[in-house]
Order: C-alpha cells, then structure tokens, then sequence
C-alpha cells in the first residue's frame, strides 16, 4: 500500500509539473495578414503535448474546425466569430480550416511533437487545396514545414 502511494504522489507530481510547463500560443483569424488574403496568423505551430493553442477571432466572419487530426485525437470546431482554445495531447499532425474560407486556402496546421500522421494529412491537404480558388500553393507551402 505505501509504494502504491509513492508511485501514486509521484504520477501526480509528473501530472502537475507537466501542464505547469504547458505553453498557450494564439493564432489570430484574419482577413489580411502576413501570409496575404484569408489566413490564419501563425498558419503553423510547432507545439508539445498539453500545449494549448488559442484561436483568435481578430476579424469578424471566421472559424476553426479541424479537418485532419491524429487517430484517438479530440476533433474541434468553433463558432462563427468566437475563440476557442484547443488542448493537444495527441502527438500528430493537426490540419484546420476556416469553413467559410476553405475555398481561400485559409488554412493551418499544428504538429505536436512527432508527425505521426503525416501521410494521412498530406492526402487531406492535397484534396483541400484541389478544391481552392484562390491562393493555390498555400497549402502546399505549409504541408513543406512538417519536420
């Protein structure tokens, strides 16, 4: 009983001591930015397990809903015009989108750790970008920073 208290105090301590060090990024929705027209400011993150990511709003009429994620992955969709912060625990790569721009390519990706699931998103962001009207390559440009 007392090493299962041990062990019990000690996963509790690793529970803790990790979401202490998580990190909380935010990625502004936006008509114009950095990347042009339609984008996601970062498009991409780099982030650990238990790091969260904000989805900002910055300009009105957008959203974030996710379109390919790791198996065993919570998948996530916001509202029109609203934040949402997003916890990923699933290590993977992570495509989103802005459903009322997809056709944009306003899109984005987080990679947690290791791209796990890399194939499986470069086939959905191959299928995404077919469907594009407007700023082709994008996608593809962001499939490129997968490590």
């Amino acid at each position: 009983m007392k090493n299962f208290a041990i062990a019990l105090c000690g996963a509790l301590g690793l529970f803790f001591a990790i979401q202490a060090g998580a990190a909380n990024y935010v990625v502004k929705e936006l008509n114009n930015g950095p990347g042009g027209t339609f984008v996601f400011d970062p498009s991409y993150l780099h982030v650990r397990p238990g790091d969260s990511v904000t989805f900002e709003p910055t300009d009105q009429g957008h959203n974030s809903e996710s379109v390919a994620i790791p198996e065993g992955a919570q998948a996530w969709k916001s509202d029109i015009s609203q934040p949402l912060t997003v916890t990923f625990t699933k290590q993977g790569v992570y495509l989103y989108q802005c459903a009322p721009h997809a056709l944009f390519g306003m899109v984005g990706a987080i990679q947690v750790s290791k791209a796990l699931n890399k194939d499986a998103v470069l086939k959905a962001a191959d299928e995404l970008e077919h469907k594009q009207l407007m700023n082709q390559g994008r996608i593809s440009g962001l499939m490129k920073q997968i490590q």
